[in-house]
C-alpha cells in the first residue's frame, strides 16, 4: 500500500502534482470513521467484483455528506493488475 496526497495550495486541478506521503491523519468523528470504514469495504468488494475494470472511487461520490471534505480516493494497486 502506498499513500499519495496533494497539498491544498489553491492550484487548479490540472496543476496539482501528487506526492507520496509517509503518514496520514484522519481528524474525524466516530460516525465519520465508521462511514469511511464502510466505504473502504465497499471499494474492496467492488475491486473484486469489477476486476481490472476497477480504477478508482471517490468517497464523496459514494457518500454525499463528504462532498465538502478533502478528496478521499481509493485506487487499485498496480500490483493487483
Amino acid at each position: 500500500m502506498k499513500l499519495h496526497g496533494y497539498p491544498d495550495r489553491g492550484l487548479p486541478t490540472e496543476e496539482v502534482v501528487p506526492h507520496t506521503l509517509a503518514e496520514i491523519t484522519l481528524v474525524a468523528t466516530p460516525i465519520e470513521l465508521r462511514q469511511v470504514a464502510e466505504f473502504l469495504t465497499f471499494c474492496a468488494n467492488e475491486m473484486e467484483r469489477m476486476g481490472t475494470a476497477y480504477d478508482h472511487m471517490h468517497l464523496s461520490d459514494h457518500m454525499k455528506n463528504f462532498r465538502s471534505s478533502p478528496h478521499f480516493v481509493v485506487m487499485r494497486s498496480p500490483n493487483e493488475l
